[in-house]
């Protein structure tokens, strides 16, 4: 074991993140930490790597266990270059083989015992320098460089004028070359191509040593962890398997967990009914059963309500007008930054109702294209047309179209001003912004948080063109897959960039893969794009095509089709059978009902006629009287019984 977390708590003011959350970590093992954003998964490994102290528990490392850690916006700066930098890691290794090569002139000069004694300091060193990879030491920093997405022009680059994207992915690099015994990574996907991310897989599933994992890429966690360590209510439970694995068995729970819950409800309801009307008999036996009953159900232990009923985003996407069948035509498109050219002479059109992925490597221009569309900036030539009552609604990764000094509410209720306050509150409250949330600044929302509030937007906008810019950015697992399943019921049209290949897998009609400057396209989902990769490349963009390697995005995903379960489906005799023992108990029920109301009204009578003087005094009545109310006491006792078992 490498790792042990036990019984760690943490809270902020009133809120507790985490409640005794223990688990362990192998040498060697792959795992996963998820939940929903705001589950505490960024508090826990900051709480591991001791940048946050916890209010209780303990976090043991195995001795001598070497650790890395990337945080999730973590950035290098130096005035080195990109190569530079990652040779820094390498400086022992450097500086080993500085002293092997003047070892080496020294002997020369030496002999007797000067030399046996610098030989076997000369025969250590090697020894070291061949277990660190110091004879190929080079070759694996420009392994890793060009995993990670960095070409040999780019190496030479420095790291002052890098985005913050090309930082964290530097500092990414220098994790995996300094090899610690146990990787902690916080999004180590969200700055990574799909060309990266296939690449980071590889590396991560032959790493010796042990990873931990905060990611919402479900893809990724797919190939990778063996493990998954869910935080959800602040608690803590292991999953052995994939993610896959993890969200079958995880479905199973949660619906187990509502059905107990549903079914408790129900029961409760049940029997408060039963008593309601044991207590309408207004018998002393019936008040008694309905008392009996009443402290049985006292002592239920009452199942809280999972969370998962009420804590999901409500999203629903329809459009307000119908558009054309033509929704949008590209021609000649063309765009460069100086001497960077990132695509020409680009020819596509979308119809309505397709949902149109486009895929491609870091840097290849999709989120320029988008932008172009939305006119946020000019293509150098070419043009577009949207088609006939096209109407955009537009998602920006970096949320640019948010105001960042306005709250919440003022940036539904200035956007759609004839919304009025209880609508905009209940617009918000559907994108769990609820109470005083809906005061809070823009600029203070976490990116998951402002994505969700981009969301609502986009729905209030009623478009019917959706352009979409890695929409699954920052959101939780839960919040994709409401999102996978908004977008597939949306009757209109949607185009997006995304490199989340889980979500495209389940969303995409047809791929356009923007390589070699140009656009090739698959009519299809992910998996027919890896299925039919390397030969539409080589037709459509040899030049891309000759600079990628085949195989990079090894493995498919999961199908998305579900196949019906026939053992579930009654047949129509089973059905007919089961409708006529329905009908069967209501019958019973009510023959039932009425024959208690028709023994307690006579038992009412006699004890009228006993009231009276002829018969009190009339021994041979009275008797024949009391004999009839004792049967019909006795009688009732049954009916009761028997009311009670056909109302269950």
């Amino acid at each position: 074991m490498i790792l042990s977390c036990s019984h760690i708590h943490k809270s902020f003011g009133t809120d507790d993140i985490l409640k005794d959350v223990s688990f362990h970590i192998e040498e060697r093992e792959k795992a996963a930490i998820v939940g929903i954003n705001g589950a505490g998964k960024s508090t826990l490994l900051k709480i591991i790597m001791q940048k946050m102290s916890a209010d209780s528990g303990e976090v043991v490392f195995a001795k001598d266990a070497t650790i890395g850690y990337l945080a999730q916006h973590e950035a290098v700066s130096s005035g080195n270059s990109i190569y530079e930098e990652l040779l820094t890691v390498k400086e022992d290794v450097i500086r080993m083989e500085e002293r092997i090569r003047a070892l080496e002139l020294e002997m020369k000069h030496l002999e007797g015992d000067a030399l046996t004694t610098v030989l076997e300091t000369y025969n250590r060193l090697s020894t070291e320098f061949d277990r660190k990879n110091g004879y190929a030491y080079q070759s694996e920093i420009v392994g890793v460089l060009k995993g990670l997405g960095f070409t040999e022009e780019e190496f030479s680059k420095p790291i002052d004028t890098l985005s913050g994207g090309q930082k964290t992915r530097v500092a990414l690099g220098k994790l995996l070359l300094s090899r610690p015994d146990i990787i902690l990574l916080d999004e180590p996907t969200n700055h990574l191509d799909m060309n990266s991310i296939a690449w980071l897989e590889s590396y991560l599933l032959n790493y010796q040593g042990a990873v931990v994992i905060v990611a919402h890429d479900r893809y990724f966690l797919n190939k990778v962890v063996t493990k998954v360590i869910e935080l959800d209510g602040g608690r803590a439970m292991v999953f052995q398997g994939n993610y896959s694995q993890y969200a079958q068995k995880k479905a199973m729970l949660r619906e187990a967990a509502q059905k107990a819950y549903l079914n408790q409800q129900q029961e409760i309801k049940h029997q408060e009914q039963v008593i309601a009307k044991l207590k309408s008999f207004n018998r002393e036996k019936s008040i008694k059963r309905a008392e009996s009953r009443e402290k049985m159900l006292d002592k239920i232990e009452r199942l809280d309500k999972p969370s998962e009923i009420d804590s999901e985003i409500h999203l629903h996407l329809e459009p307000r007008i119908l558009s054309g069948n033509d929704v949008l035509k590209v021609e000649g498109l063309s765009k460069s930054f100086g001497s960077l050219q990132l695509f020409s002479n680009l020819n596509f059109e979308i119809k309505r109702g397709e949902k149109v992925a486009i895929i491609g490597n870091n840097g290849t221009g999709k989120t320029t294209l988008l932008k172009i569309l939305n006119e946020v900036i000019e293509a150098d030539a070419g043009a577009f047309t949207l088609g006939s009552k096209v109407q955009i609604g537009y998602y920006d990764q970096e949320h640019h179209v948010l105001h960042m000094e306005k709250t919440l509410f003022e940036e539904i209720s200035d956007d759609y001003p004839t919304l009025s306050n209880t609508q905009i509150r209940n617009t918000l409250a559907a994108f769990l912004f609820t109470g005083d949330d809906v005061f809070k600044r823009i600029k203070d929302l976490s990116g998951g948080e402002r994505g969700r509030v981009s969301l609502a937007k986009l729905m209030l906008s009623e478009a019917n063109f959706l352009i979409l810019d890695e929409p699954t950015n920052h959101l939780d697992i839960v919040s994709k897959e409401i999102l996978e399943s908004a977008i597939n019921d949306y009757t209109g049209t949607v185009l997006y960039v995304s490199h989340d290949r889980y979500f495209i897998n389940q969303t995409a009609t047809r791929i356009l893969d923007l390589t070699g400057q140009t656009l090739v396209n698959y009519i299809g989902n992910y998996d027919y794009y890896l299925e039919k990769r390397e030969e539409l490349t080589d037709n459509y963009a040899p030049q891309a095509a000759a600079m990628t390697g085949s195989g990079l995005f090894g493995g498919t995903a999961a199908s998305s089709a579900l196949p019906e379960n026939a053992d579930n489906k009654l047949s129509w005799q089973q059905r007919k059978e089961q409708q006529a023992l329905e009908r069967k108990r209501k019958n019973d029920l009510k023959r039932t009902e009425d024959e208690i109301a028709r023994l307690e009204e006579r038992d009412s009578k006699i004890d009228e006629l006993l009231a009276k003087e002829e018969i009190y005094t009339d021994v041979a009545k009275c008797m024949e009287l009391n004999h009839e109310k004792f049967e019909i006491s006795e009688k009732l006792t049954e009916l009761y019984e028997r009311w009670e078992e056909l109302a269950e």
